[in-house]
């Protein structure tokens, strides 16, 4: 199916890519286009106007600033998967993330932009406790990880926001993330998957957030409060959908899809702690 006609502008600027959607409601933003380009083939989104912003200079970076890692909106997830600066959770879920050609091509910030609840950095972005930075005409914003998916295919940025990077802190500790692909292997969307985060071996102060099997990426905060208590993996992590809404999907039932969440919330905390020490 093709999409319906629509006007393109390749902006030079972010300045000029935030005008470019202050003036025209309903245009959307365009990065490596992985998820855009097929939804509009489907004509689940019709724009108007997409402004594609792969052309900006100055977004392509991954970048060391003491306290946090600064990843530009146009760092393709093969750029994450390789590169030496970030945390093991996103490291592994960036390359888990679609064949090479996907890699090669879809972006980091547009997988956050997009928040399909399928995809597996964003669960690892909320694990890791990050934040996007939001720019518009008016300013600039930043929204934290935990505050950032509204619900399935929604983000919490305005229509005529654009993210321009995203940002880490630099935790130290050990993070892990794994999941079950669609197909049994580890390349496709997730039917479930966790990454987490955890300060030290002991595993009692972590963040752990679920992917997949709700409607967006979840802290499962049942399972924190029960590492924090002392628990151990394999006991927190019944405690894996605490608080989440668990939807039956084509992939899977809730009883699943709930057990799975179970699974790779233990086997995240586990790795993560290993890592730790």
């Amino acid at each position: 199916m093709y999409p319906r006609e629509f006007e393109y502008v390749a902006a030079g600027s972010v300045e000029e890519a935030a005008q470019l959607l202050e003036d025209n409601p309903g245009a959307k933003v365009m990065s490596g286009g992985m998820s855009l380009i097929p939804m509009m083939k489907l004509r689940l989104l019709s724009p108007e106007l997409v402004v594609d912003i792969g052309r900006i200079p100055g977004l392509n970076t991954i970048e060391d600033r003491g306290d946090h890692i600064a990843i530009g909106a146009l760092v393709r997830q093969r750029q994450i998967a390789e590169s030496p600066l970030i945390p093991m959770a996103l490291k592994t879920a960036a390359a888990q993330t679609g064949d090479a050609q996907v890699r090669n091509t879809a972006t980091f910030a547009g997988a956050i932009a997009h928040a399909d609840v399928a995809a597996d950095t964003p669960t690892a972005f909320v694990a890791l406790g990050g934040t996007i930075v939001a720019k518009c005409v008016d300013g600039e914003r930043e929204i934290a990880a935990d505050a950032c998916f509204v619900d399935t295919l929604t983000s919490a940025l305005e229509a005529n926001e654009i993210l321009t990077e995203v940002r880490i802190p630099k935790s130290g500790g050990g993070s892990a993330y794994d999941k079950l692909g669609r197909r049994g292997g580890h390349t496709d969307y997730s039917v479930a998957g966790a990454a987490a985060w955890v300060a030290d071996s002991s595993g009692r102060e972590c963040r752990v957030a679920v992917g997949g099997v709700g409607t967006i990426p979840a802290l499962a905060s049942g399972v924190m409060e029960a590492m924090a208590s002392g628990a151990s993996p394999e006991d927190a992590a019944e405690r894996a959908c605490e608080g989440i809404t668990v939807l039956e999907d084509l992939y899977g039932s809730e009883e699943y899809k709930s057990h799975l969440a179970k699974v790779f919330v233990r086997r995240a905390l586990e790795q993560a702690m290993a890592n730790a020490s």
